[in-house]
């Protein structure tokens, strides 16, 4: 069933066209672990003017690899397991941060990344789940949460058409948010007339995650060309060490998004345009809303192999070994590791021999492997 428009809601709010923006404050990990800095993330998201707040469960073996090393991120270079391995927490950390959301009259709503944060997140009854760009793939997933009739809010970084369909495929309830997977993102790669072509194409709600340092620019033209929901990240401080903070407004800026998008949403979307057309020029404008036509940005090209998920070993695999469900991981390959086939051919994986041996945490290939006949 496809579900266009206001007959898809998120906690009884209405989310499509004719409803007003949802606007998400994306918390992810910015709390570095503190609780108490997560209800401050929660208070400053309420007090912004945000309509929902969003965290990050993250148990980092179910993004990467041990044997990923570093990556660079805004920050700098990152030893990324072990970033994410500081940031796992327990269900209570979650539920009170929801209980402090609710209490605000805020949205929660997380993003998992495996079938252990998934379910953490489900235990809490939340109104919607968040898919990132990097599991758009991940459709073991893509199963789990499709299945639990919410409302799945899928990112759409570092993907094509063909791409979305096949997430779709698991995801009769969801929201498309355009998204370019840089950090950060060039305003001039944002291309966002795809939030119509995307609607044209998926019958679907669609939104923007928004990763560029611009605190209005395109939040506010995404809302103006029909977006149903906007996603930024928020930060208590710019330079407080989270993996997103040099990225992500802090709090007196994003409340300036807010008001700016409600402002804008009251004039209309024509009157919208020429606004922000007078205010960044017409040039700069036009080149944001590009052509409509999906494509990989030039910005984020290069990532479509490692930053998806893949089939890696789990443990060394001997030669001759048969390959079971302990012996596999679905992982970001990211730089160093080489990326193996798509979990699509997890079926085909499970069972076989492998035709040499395969080191703990390579990816997985057709060579790698004796097929059964």
């Amino acid at each position: 069933m496809i579900v266009d428009g206001p007959e898809l809601r998120i906690g009884g709010r209405p989310v499509g066209p004719g409803a007003p923006c949802l606007i998400a404050a994306e918390a992810g990990s910015a709390h570095g672990g503190e609780l108490g800095r997560g209800l401050e993330l929660v208070d400053a998201a309420a007090e912004a003017g945000a309509d929902a707040v969003k965290f990050q469960i993250i148990f980092a073996d179910e993004i990467v690899h041990p044997r990923t090393g570093t990556i660079r991120l805004p920050g700098g270079e990152t030893p990324i397991y072990e970033r994410f391995k500081a940031l796992e927490r327990d269900r209570a950390f979650f539920e009170a941060l929801k209980e402090r959301a609710e209490k605000r009259g805020l949205l929660f709503f997380a993003s998992v990344f495996g079938p252990r944060s998934a379910r953490m997140l489900r235990s809490l009854n939340p109104p919607a789940v968040k898919i990132a760009s990097p599991e758009l793939n991940h459709f073991p997933l893509l199963a789990e949460v499709g299945g639990w009739g919410l409302p799945v809010i899928l990112s759409t970084g570092v993907s094509t058409l063909g791409d979305i369909e096949r997430a779709l495929a698991y995801c009769p309830k969801a929201v498309l948010l355009h998204c370019l997977t840089a950090y950060p993102a060039p305003e001039a790669q944002y291309n966002l007339r795809l939030l119509e072509s995307l609607r044209a194409v998926f019958g679907r709600p669609t939104g923007v995650s928004d990763h560029s340092l611009d605190p209005l620019l395109v939040p506010a033209l995404s809302a103006a060309l029909g977006g149903c929901l906007v996603e930024k990240h928020l930060t208590l401080k710019r330079r407080g060490g989270g993996l997103d903070d040099p990225i992500a407004l802090e709090p007196p800026a994003f409340a300036g998004m807010v008001r700016g998008i409600r402002e804008l949403e009251r004039a209309g979307p024509r009157e919208a345009l020429a606004v922000l057309k007078e205010r960044y020029g017409r040039e700069r404008v036009e080149e944001v809303l590009g052509d409509g036509v999906k494509r990989l940005a030039p910005a984020e090209a290069g990532f479509y192999e490692s930053t998806r998920r893949s089939l890696h070993a789990a443990g060394d695999i001997e030669a001759g070994e048969r390959i079971t469900a302990e012996r596999l991981c679905i992982v970001r390959s990211e730089r160093n590791l080489r990326p193996g086939l798509g979990p699509e051919h997890l079926g085909q994986v499970l069972g076989a021999a492998a035709a040499r041996r395969i080191p703990d945490g390579e990816g997985i290939r057709w060579e790698d492997l004796l097929l059964r006949g």
